[in-house]
């Protein structure tokens, strides 16, 4: 008989698609590294597993803490997953731009949620960053995973989400794109790949109102960058230590417009059902499709799935408010 011994050990080892009607124009082959066939419907479930069980090994983590983590939901999700199965508390904060159904998807596996606002800087008291580090301060034996700066993150793409898209494409992959987010996913899998071919291109996706497209350019931090916007999961007002800068060969800027428009199209347009991370990664990649060749092989990560964005991006009454329809 073949059956998985708990829900974790379904993480990983997740299909890569060809993309067909939404890259017509762009010459060479297009693949979906689709992480939403993760058990919590993200690529956060190997973080989450990982920085967990890193823990446990280093002795940081005892036996029926409590875990408070600040999170833009998904990372929250692959720790509540864990955290059932292991037996902890999870307290997850996270900032009031985050559509409903990832609330109330951390609240269904029995996460407490506090909700914070967004338009403060990440030193205000108020930001999710700093009460996400006073809670775990304030309750007696709480471990703060801190997906941000914690290299258990950068390290489980390094060693699991690379290597299965280099055996995925016999490797043959010449570029690599996804959004940047806390930044382990882009510089894990990119330093893997990097080792493997030096000559793979890195592309990070950042939406407008993120610090990252500055500080890849110049090296220079700049508040002044930051802005609202709507695109979740990805695009920083912080540097994570997380993110290697050094290996990323370019970062292309997308607008909300076009990362929600593009969410819309994929689920139209292949059947895929994913969240507005991968609508900004698939308008950024159409966006340089004057860059790439016939023999060029393009992987592009999507993050989660379209389930957490019913309300929003999959809303016709929510687009058109914005703008966007």
């Amino acid at each position: 008989m073949k059956y998985a011994p708990n829900i974790l050990h379904t993480i990983g080892n997740t299909p890569l698609v060809r993309l067909n009607k939404i890259v017509q124009g762009i010459e060479g082959l297009v693949l979906a590294k689709l992480e939403s066939f993760n058990p919590g419907n993200s690529a956060k479930d190997r973080i989450g597993l990982r920085m967990i069980e890193d823990a446990e090994r280093e002795g940081i983590l005892k036996p029926g803490a409590t875990i408070v983590e600040g999170t833009s939901g998904n990372t929250g999700m692959g720790l509540a997953l864990v955290a059932i199965i292991k037996g902890y508390k999870l307290i997850c904060v996270t900032n009031d731009k985050q559509s409903e159904q990832k609330l109330d998807s951390l609240r269904a596996l029995g996460a407490q949620v506090v909700v914070c606002p967004t338009e403060v800087l990440p030193e205000d008291p108020r930001s999710y960053y700093s009460v996400a580090k006073r809670m775990s301060q304030e309750i007696p034996g709480a471990w703060y995973p801190n997906q941000y700066d914690n290299l258990s993150n950068q390290l489980t793409h390094y060693q699991q989400t690379g290597p299965e898209i280099w055996h995925q494409t016999d490797g043959k992959i010449t570029h690599f794109v996804v959004g940047i987010g806390t930044g382990g996913t882009i510089s894990g899998i990119a330093r893997y790949l990097k080792e493997k071919n030096p000559r793979i291109k890195i592309i990070g996706i950042d939406p407008f109102g993120s610090v990252y497209k500055k500080y890849f350019e110049t090296g220079v931090y700049d508040q002044n960058e930051i802005k609202p916007y709507i695109t979740e999961g990805i695009g920083e007002d912080v540097i994570p230590a997380n993110v290697d800068i050094s290996l990323i060969d370019h970062v292309e800027q997308v607008t909300d417009k076009d990362a929600a428009i593009y969410t819309r199209k994929l689920a139209r347009q292949e059947g895929i059902w994913v969240g507005n991370s991968s609508g900004a990664a698939i308008a950024g990649l159409l966006q340089l499709k004057d860059t790439l060749d016939k023999s060029d092989v393009v992987v592009i990560l999507f993050h989660d799935s379209g389930s957490r964005y019913i309300n929003k991006m999959f809303n016709d009454d929510w687009m058109t408010k914005r703008g966007f329809l």
